[in-house]
């Protein structure tokens, strides 16, 4: 027998808890490393709720921006400038882009619908979605309108979230997408008279 097991043997079973309730003791009374373990345990619903703020405070930011937009490039419309010079919807569209401030892209993401109407109570201000939860912008089309009408002027951004977890709240459409309106209804002026 070996010297290890031959004395293992002898030692009484109270000796062996006695050590061990000792060492455990330590081992619980032992604060080297507690601080990067607590951090362990709190970074991770730290850094989520950071980015999910950062996440809360772009969309309102991009919210603003395409608002802003909006109204600069809806006041062409409203003055008649758009309707004497010929814009068409590109020209809208590049108006509204102008905007942006290199803050929002104008590819696909952007979709935009002017139309006349003959009174405020038809404006219709609500998101148009097919049966997937997309943007359904088939119907949309570019009318600024004559003088003294009244013109509904409707864009939407399909903004990307970037945090997975936390903005899926924010999502509003597929693929962890939140769709981003900005709308103008006035009577244009009487311009041409």
């Amino acid at each position: 027998m070996s010297f290890w097991g031959s004395r293992a043997m002898t030692i009484p079973f109270t000796i062996l808890t006695a050590r061990l309730q000792r060492k455990a003791e330590a081992w619980c009374q032992d604060r080297k490393g507690a601080a990067a373990v607590e951090f362990a345990l709190v970074a991770i619903p730290f850094f989520f709720l950071i980015f999910g703020i950062l996440e809360v405070c772009l969309i309102f930011i991009m919210s603003t921006v395409l608002e802003n937009s909006v109204s600069e490039a809806a006041r062409k419309v409203r003055t008649g400038q758009a309707q004497e010079s010929g814009y068409t919807e590109v020209e809208f569209r590049r108006d509204i882009c102008n905007e942006f401030f290199n803050l929002l892209s104008c590819d696909n993401k952007l979709h935009i619908d002017v139309r006349s109407m003959t009174k405020f109570s038809a404006a219709d201000m609500s998101t148009p979605k097919d049966a997937d939860g997309n943007l359904d912008d088939v119907g949309f089309i570019y009318d600024p309108g004559e003088a003294n009408e009244i013109v509904a002027v409707r864009v939407y951004y399909e903004w990307p979230l970037i945090t997975p977890i936390i903005s899926a709240p924010l999502a509003n459409l597929p693929d962890n997408r939140h769709l981003l309106q900005a709308n103008a209804v006035f009577r244009n002026e009487p311009f041409g008279d």
